[in-house]
Parts: structure tokens; C-alpha cells; sequence
């Protein structure tokens, strides 16, 4: 594997503001950026906004505003959630920005200088919610004889003149790339899933638009602008200035690079996106994951029933942190999950305050008070001690493989075992008891819990970045960004500790 390591959220469509999906993929493709610099890789990390297309228009115009001032506005508020969350992004990127619009122009010149684009004209379903067209057969039809998409979208019927994209043609090349390369879409019944809408048959696909206006207009024709899929995809590779003649320093990160998405547009990413790039005779990213969705208590997430989900709202009343960690552990990544204010709850005070929370405060405090903060030395590994260390090398062995396999459920499950296996040593010790009887024992006990408690603090970094800086203070080690090789030679003996406090607040509810 390359050093470098590109991976992207899908840029996110600002017609509304952000809600728990957003903050989903988000949280979840910071979690293994921050894991792969962790394992010591040169990655970049990018997210941003989608601001082209007919549902910004209308609902610009419905605000009587300029389209270009509703998506600066709301482009802002999806930034700024960037913060929020505590994201480790190293780019955000506009489809408004003439980076971008560049980079779509460039694609849009190549596949049209190799004849895989057609003027015809478009007659057919088009959902402007989800600004993709439909064929009938992957619609629903209602009882009164209209037809939505699966999502209880609407759907319009449209005729209009449209330059078309060969996807028909590209089927079998499609097929042979998903067999040649089985970790191209996760998960497995995703992949499945495309494999078999692939087989169904393709159509060449509408690739531009006349009867609006707010886009990016074709170069080869300007009555026309680009169909907002095909404009929107490009900024994956406009990110590291790919899309051009002149490649600069940033372009190598193309070689390595990830795509986590929601699995409503898995089809747009895993489908339309390769082959426009094939077409192009341009690299291919080289993984795209899709995750499942979140319910509320239950209950289908939608504006009609009031029930979405703000992240800014829960990550206010129980922590950033707690919130990213809950997200993370809930349900296994690609599953959906249902979001619960009890399950949030009980995750907070039985993961975060009493695994872990309590095992920090209980022994850092016993150094504070008996050893005036300061970190004692180990001078007995003995059995219970190595068994420590080995539990430690097993989390590094084995979590690399499973975060290439996107199981972030499982490397943070590892990891909490670990925590119980340290604090069942500091429970069977008792060092509370030791001090008399045992004096060396005693420190000895401390120094290995703490020991642990710094390799904890970096394995949960990806996880809960601000706890695990916090408790790193609290052992003396001002936080830098180490690999997870150069945490494991970081001496915490003879540090002195400073404000030991609680991690984490019970939650009375």
C-alpha cells in the first residue's frame, strides 16, 4: 500500500441544513483519516458542498435570493459543522469554485473528444430531490397511478434536449472491474446489489440540462449545462488537482484514494463515476464504501414527521465527544442503526464512564493523592503485566486490517475489551490495599494501569480525539501527532500528572 492515502465524505447538498447522516459519514471518514496517520500514512482527508443543480434554484428563488447567496450561506453552516465536529479535514471544496468548475470542464472535453457524448433528447422520470433520472421500473407506483423513487420522492415527467453519455456501452467493462477487483464497493451486499443493477441492463444516461440554469455550462455547447451528478463527482479528483494537464505535487494522492458514501448514492459512485472516468481513460478510485442510514426510536427519519435528528442539538446536551463515540460504536459500519436517546444514555455512563472514565479517575487519582502526582516506574513485569503488553500488540496487529475493511465497530470493540482487561488487573491487584502490605507492588500496580492509560488515550484518538488529548494532558504528555509506533516508545514514568478530573459526566435522565 502507497504511503499516501486519499479518502473523501460525499460533498453535501446545501439545499437544507446538516442533520445526524451528515454527521454519520463525517464522523466515520475522520475516524480512519485520523487512523491511517495513526499507522503512520501521508493522508488527506476532504469534504465540502454540492451547489449546483434545479433544487437549488427553486429553493433559492422560493427565498428570493441569488442561488449563489443561499450556497454561500449554507456552504458556511456545513464548514463550520466541520468544526463542530472536530473533523481532521485538510480540504473543502465548492462546486462553485473555479477549481472545480475547471476540473468537470476538463472531464466533460475528454469524454467528448472521445465520443462518449451525444446530443438527443431526454424524455423520462426525473426526481429533483435527488436530481437523478429513473427508469419506471425502479420507481413505485401509487395507487392513483403516479410514481415515486423508493425514498417517497416525487418524480416528473420531462421532455427536453440533453447531450447523453454512453453508459450503455460500458456494462461489461463495469462487470469485469467489479470481478477483478471484489473490495472496489463495500459492503458485499452492496457490491452484490450493483452487480446485479449493472446485469439489469444500462441506458445511456442524461448528462445535461436547458430547462434551468444554475450550473456549469457544457464547453462544447453553451445552451447547456452539466448534469449535476456529472459535475458533482469530479470533486473527488478536483481536491488534488487531477483534472487537468498540468498535475502538480497533490495529484499522487489520486493513486490511494477512498470514497465512504451514503448507500442512496452508492449507484451514482460505484456505477456512473468509474465509467466516466474509464471513458476518459482516467485512474479509477481504488475503494468506495457505502453506509446504511439512521432511523429515529424506530421511526423512518423525515421533515413530515418532525423527527430529524440535529447533531449541533445532541452534541450540545451530551458532548461532542460521547456523541462521536456513540455514532461510531452503535452499529456496525455499512449496517443502518436506529438512534435512541436511552442507547445514547447507557453508552455514555456504562462505555465512557464507567469502563473507562472510572478506571482513569480511580488510578490517577490514587497517584495524585499518595505520590504527589507523579508517575511511579515498573519494576516487576510480571505475568499479569506482559499480558498487558500483548493484549496492546494485539490491537496494533490486528486494526489495521479491519479499518481497511472499513470494521470500525470492531477495532472500537478490540479496544474496550482491552479497557476491561486493564481494569480487571487494577481490580484483582486493589492496590488500595496494597500501599501497606505491598509498597512496591503498589507502584508497581499504578505504573502499569498507567502505562495502559496512555496507549488507551491514543487507540481511542480517532474515536473521541478531544478526550484522548485531555487524558494525555492529565498524564503530562503534550499531545503531537505520533504514529501509533513512536506512542508506544513514550515514556510516561516520572511525568507528574496535572488536574486529574472526571472524563465524563453521568447522565441523569
Amino acid at each position: 500500500m502507497t504511503d499516501k492515502y486519499y479518502i473523501t465524505t460525499p460533498i453535501y447538498y446545501v439545499n437544507d441544513k446538516p442533520h445526524i447522516g451528515h454527521a454519520y459519514t463525517s464522523v466515520a471518514t475522520d475516524f480512519i483519516a485520523r487512523f491511517m496517520r495513526l499507522k503512520g500514512h501521508d493522508v488527506r482527508f476532504q469534504t465540502g458542498t454540492d451547489e449546483h443543480g434545479l433544487k437549488i434554484q427553486k429553493a433559492a428563488e422560493s427565498k428570493g435570493k441569488e442561488p449563489l447567496e443561499l450556497c454561500d450561506e449554507n456552504s458556511r453552516i456545513f464548514r463550520d459543522l466541520t468544526t463542530t465536529l472536530d473533523l481532521s479535514n485538510d480540504d473543502f471544496i465548492r462546486t462553485t469554485e473555479q477549481r472545480h468548475i475547471d476540473g468537470a470542464s476538463f472531464l466533460w472535453k475528454r469524454l467528448h473528444e472521445r465520443n462518449q457524448i451525444y446530443l438527443g433528447e431526454y424524455t423520462g422520470w426525473y426526481s429533483i430531490n435527488d436530481e437523478t433520472f429513473y427508469n419506471e421500473k425502479d420507481l413505485v407506483k401509487q395507487s392513483d397511478g403516479s410514481f415515486r423513487t423508493v425514498t417517497g420522492g416525487p418524480v416528473d415527467w420531462i421532455t427536453e434536449k440533453s447531450y447523453f453519455f454512453k453508459l450503455s456501452e460500458w456494462s461489461d467493462k463495469l462487470l469485469d472491474l467489479y470481478k477483478k477487483n471484489p473490495d472496489f464497493i463495500s459492503p458485499r451486499s452492496k457490491r452484490n446489489e450493483v452487480i446485479k443493477f449493472v446485469e439489469s441492463g444500462l441506458n445511456d444516461l442524461s448528462v445535461s440540462r436547458t430547462s434551468f440554469n444554475w450550473g456549469i455550462k457544457t464547453p462544447t455547447d453553451n445552451d447547456h449545462i452539466m448534469y449535476v451528478w456529472l459535475d458533482a463527482l469530479t470533486c473527488y479528483a478536483n481536491g488534488v488537482s487531477y483534472l487537468n494537464d498540468s498535475k502538480n505535487e497533490l495529484s499522487d494522492y489520486w493513486n490511494n484514494v477512498v470514497h465512504i458514501v451514503g448507500k442512496d448514492i452508492l449507484r451514482h459512485h460505484a456505477v456512473y463515476w468509474p465509467t466516466f472516468l474509464m471513458a476518459a481513460e482516467l485512474d479509477l478510485p481504488k475503494k468506495i464504501f457505502a453506509h446504511g442510514w439512521w432511523t429515529n426510536e424506530g421511526n423512518k427519519i423525515s421533515k413530515s414527521l418532525g423527527n430529524v435528528i440535529d447533531p449541533i442539538e445532541i452534541i450540545d446536551k451530551y458532548g461532542l465527544d460521547q456523541f462521536r463515540y456513540f455514532l461510531l460504536r452503535e452499529v456496525p459500519f455499512g449496517n443502518d442503526g436506529d438512534f435512541s436517546k436511552i442507547a445514547l444514555i447507557n453508552r455514555i455512563n456504562s462505555d465512557l464512564v464507567n469502563d473507562l472514565g472510572n478506571l482513569c479517575q480511580r488510578s490517577l487519582t490514587m497517584i495524585e493523592k499518595k505520590l504527589d502526582s507523579i508517575i511511579p516506574n515498573i519494576t516487576n513485569n510480571g505475568n499479569d503485566e506482559i499480558m498487558l503488553q500483548e493484549s496492546t500488540e494485539m490491537i496494533l496487529n490486528k486494526s489495521f486490517e479491519l479499518i481497511e475493511d472499513f470494521k470500525i465497530h470492531d477495532y472500537i470493540k478490540l479496544v474496550w475489551a482491552h479497557i476491561g482487561k486493564v481494569n480487571k488487573y487494577f481490580n484483582d491487584y486493589k492496590p488500595w490495599e496494597l500501599e501497606k502490605e505491598n509498597k512496591e507492588m503498589f507502584l508497581n500496580v499504578l505504573a502499569a494501569t498507567t502505562e495502559q492509560i496512555k496507549n488507551i488515550a491514543y487507540f481511542i484518538n480517532p474515536i473521541m480525539p478531544n478526550k484522548s488529548r485531555e487524558l494525555l494532558k492529565i498524564i503530562g504528555i503534550d499531545y503531537v501527532d505520533l504514529t501509533f509506533d513512536e506512542m508506544m516508545r513514550v515514556n510516561v514514568f516520572g511525568n507528574k500528572l496535572s488536574n486529574v478530573s472526571h472524563l465524563f459526566s453521568r447522565v441523569q435522565e
